[in-house]
């Protein structure tokens, strides 16, 4: 099923404003993380900075940073975050960011071209709340492919 790609949602509630001196680190190593994704192996698209004030309107909530991007597969997502120079930050994360109660990270597949919307981000997070993993939203503690996303029922 290879003309399925791996979308990705991933929410942060700031412990403060962008601008203060707080999440200056977090701000400073920005930058260097999207470089790091842009030429990730199977890295595929990821949402801009300037379209994620409208996610903060979909979310409803001005603290939450909102990420999304699209990966060949679930594998090069786990690579990317796990074993690039992204965990630096990943592990630093309680210094900018409160702990969430619910999931906030949702992946799911979608076709080749698409690009996500922060509907669909948001519609995945909902369904993961509410149903756990399954082959419509799931998180790495299971590995659902293509197929199997296909032949799921989602029931809202």
């Amino acid at each position: 099923m290879s003309n399925y790609h791996l979308a990705q949602v991933n929410i942060a509630k700031r412990l403060a404003p962008m601008d203060d001196p707080i999440m200056q680190d977090f701000v400073n190593n920005l930058d260097r993380i999207n470089a790091i994704a842009d030429v990730a192996e199977g890295f595929i698209w990821r949402m801009q900075d300037e379209d994620k004030e409208l996610g903060a309107k979909v979310f409803q909530d001005d603290n939450l940073l909102i990420n999304m991007s699209v990966w060949e597969n679930l594998d090069t997502l786990f690579n990317y975050t796990y074993k690039s120079g992204h965990i630096e930050v990943f592990k630093r994360k309680k210094e900018w960011f409160s702990k969430m109660k619910m999931m906030h990270m949702a992946f799911w597949y979608v076709p080749e071209s698409y690009e996500p919307t922060f509907e669909d981000a948001k519609d995945r997070l909902d369904y993961l709340n509410k149903h756990g993993d399954t082959p419509y939203a799931f998180s790495f503690k299971n590995k659902f492919t293509a197929e199997d996303a296909i032949n799921y029922n989602p029931t809202l």
